[in-house]
């Protein structure tokens, strides 16, 4: 991905394990991601286009993870038009997050960073819990809402209904969905949003 975030880890070696696109199925849209391995950890990259309130939106992002899935940084740049805005969170080894210099109380000991524009996030607790079919269990996200990078804690719940297969529920339970994974544990399928058009091996 060509992208004026930098790189959050500049240090790291990076090998990218699998690329794919995404489409949207309700609503105009489309998503180009990677996954890459790093030295210690993992990364997630894409770039993100869709149609929010009738608008044009480009989302470039990064989200590093360490070896246990555990998010430690996310960079994201919001294009709409002749403006842009940028975020970047880091969480460090209490679970506390950081904009900046500034914490984010309301992600204290969040596990997770929960990008609303992009299915791509939900590989880390899915990745990170290693859930047995039948097993169940809860998270509470670093939600990033789009379209306008609001912070919002969001309480989760994964069930592992096969071994491609997880339900996710949020807020209590009012937002559910099916989601269909890979061996990687990256979605292929999540309805009625997105949906898996193409793959390939780096």
């Amino acid at each position: 991905m060509t992208s004026s975030l930098g790189d959050a880890n500049p240090d790291s070696k990076r090998r990218c394990l699998r690329a794919w696109q995404w489409t949207r199925q309700d609503q105009p849209g489309s998503e180009y991601c990677e996954l890459r391995e790093l030295d210690g950890g993992w990364e997630l990259v894409g770039s993100v286009v869709v149609a929010e309130e009738a608008a044009p939106f480009l989302a470039e992002y990064s989200v590093a993870c360490d070896s246990r899935w555990l998010t430690r940084e996310a960079r994201i740049l919001l294009r709409r038009g002749g403006t842009s805005q940028s975020l970047v969170l880091r969480a460090d080894e209490q679970r506390r997050w950081w904009r900046g210099d500034e914490e984010v109380p309301q992600y204290r000991g969040c596990t997770d960073v929960d990008l609303g524009f992009t299915p791509s996030t939900n590989t880390l607790p899915i990745r990170r819990l290693s859930l047995e079919v039948g097993q169940s269990s809860d998270v509470t996200a670093a939600w990033v809402r789009m379209p306008d990078l609001a912070l919002l804690p969001l309480p989760q719940r994964y069930t592992r209904l096969s071994p491609t297969r997880f339900r996710y529920e949020s807020r209590g339970g009012s937002f559910v969905a099916e989601l269909e994974t890979d061996e990687l544990g990256l979605v292929t399928r999540y309805p009625p949003a997105w949906e898996r058009v193409a793959v390939t091996s780096c």
